[in-house]
């Protein structure tokens, strides 16, 4: 079968694709994404073609140097028509959660398999997220409970633990909340013959 490959540091997509039972390998190449979004937004970029560039990037740079279908994938969140990045302080963290607080924001995901350093198949994803009017207490105590963790995700949350107590409602596809649009994927993988029908 062909060799599948995560181009993602991101321990919750290995956690996604482990989880279905999919046998892959994870490469991952530096990528210049600060660059890029600077570069796009400056050109005035629409926030879901920013991300589906993230994903493809990191896809094709392992691609290129690696057999197989190559998955890359990012996720930004959008606000009040802002893109935010990954918190990086807890701070940061902190401050990002009382602008969310009792508002919708979403999350725009994007996912390329490229293979022979071209892209082959793309997904994008929008899901919305509403949190609720929690109190001041409820978010130091969550924050000292979730600590660093907070900074890996850019919202601020684990929507797969502790972080779900954030919200009252959401529209979306579960997968794509944490970050990996895991159906579709399965879906191109089987197509192409890589997993099992």
């Amino acid at each position: 079968m062909t060799q599948i490959i995560l181009a993602s540091g991101s321990e919750i997509r290995r956690q996604i694709l482990g989880g279905a039972g999919i046998d892959f390998d994870v490469i991952t190449k530096p990528v210049d994404e600060a660059s890029i979004k600077a570069a796009m937004l400056s050109d005035g970029a629409k926030i879901r073609d920013i991300a589906d560039a993230l994903a493809e990037t990191k896809s094709k740079k392992v691609s290129q140097s690696t057999p197989g279908l190559v998955i890359g994938a990012d996720q930004i969140l959008e606000f009040d028509n802002q893109l935010f990045d990954k918190p990086k302080t807890i701070a940061e963290a902190r401050d990002r959660l009382v602008k969310l607080r009792g508002q919708r924001h979403h999350l725009i995901g994007a996912v390329v398999i490229c293979e022979n350093g071209r892209p082959v198949w793309r997904h994008m994803s929008k899901t919305t997220l509403t949190m609720r009017d929690f109190s001041d207490s409820f978010l130091d105590d969550y924050l000292v409970a979730e600590g660093d963790a907070v900074l890996k995700s850019v919202g601020a949350y684990r929507f797969e633990g502790r972080g779900a107590q954030l919200f009252s409602h959401v529209e979306g596809d579960f997968f794509s909340i944490l970050g990996l649009s895991l159906l579709p994927v399965l879906d191109y993988l089987r197509e192409r013959g890589a997993i099992q029908t």
